[in-house]
């Protein structure tokens, strides 16, 4: 059974028909990336499955529950968490703290007045912590992080939320090679534990951690399945590779 459907998705905006009847399907675990040119979609399809916008027609399901039209809170409650591009994080706060405050679990009056935390809650930071590449950094103030290290921050309080799928919006976009190495590995990593959707344009990236993606156009799905397939498809080469 398939943990995400979206089924025959239209959203419009004043006349322009950003979804066009868009259907895809994602199964418990997989790695999905999903490509397209500016304007296909993309950003569009994410904010539909999170709750941000409503669409005109059409189903969303997950978990086989219909989430179409659910509030935003109320489908990250349901284990649906986005990173967008930018990274947030609590700048002023220690990487070990950014965790704490956004693991999943008690976060009653008596913890917050008198702290401390489970010791199931440090397993997962920890976990985390090590998951991210950030062991090393974990009394540092996330502020002073380099940009890669911020995005694995946010990626880990993602994490902290247990969700059950896991949508990343251009995730290597400013970082170094190295970076987008490590960005890679912790993608590949989560590929298995958690269900991950990928939006990304750098094609060299998508090539190195992707086995299924998606490519829209015009608010379409365009083609679909294993990369070295879909990159060789002419319909994509024509509008989006060999643009």
């Amino acid at each position: 059974m398939a943990l995400l459907e979206v089924d025959k998705i239209t959203v419009s905006f004043d006349g322009f028909r950003a979804l066009d009847s868009l259907s895809l399907s994602l199964e418990a675990g997989e790695l999905r990336c999903i490509v397209g040119p500016n304007g296909a979609g993309k950003t569009t399809l994410m904010d539909v499955i999170t709750g941000k916008t409503r669409p005109d027609s059409g189903v969303v399901r997950f978990a086989d529950r219909n989430i179409t039209n659910m509030p935003e809170h109320v489908i990250v409650g349901l284990g649906i968490g986005r990173k967008f591009q930018r990274p947030t994080v609590f700048p002023n706060h220690t990487v070990f703290e950014n965790l704490e405050l956004t693991a999943h679990g008690d976060k009653g009056v008596f913890r917050a007045l008198f702290g401390g935390i489970s010791s199931e809650t440090r397993m997962a930071i920890e976990r985390t912590l090590e998951l991210t590449g950030l062991l090393d950094q974990r009394f540092r103030r996330a502020g002073l992080l380099s940009h890669g290290q911020k995005q694995w921050l946010e990626i880990g309080m993602l994490l902290m939320q247990q969700p059950k799928l896991l949508l990343v919006d251009e995730p290597v976009a400013g970082m170094t090679q190295n970076e987008i190495e490590r960005t890679a590995e912790i993608l590949a990593t989560l590929a298995g534990r958690q269900t991950v959707v990928v939006v990304e344009h750098d094609m060299d990236f998508v090539r190195s951690i992707a086995s299924t993606v998606t490519v829209l156009h015009e608010g379409r799905v365009l083609a679909e399945g294993p990369m070295r397939e879909v990159q060789n498809d002419p319909r994509v080469i024509e509008v989006y590779l060999g643009a």
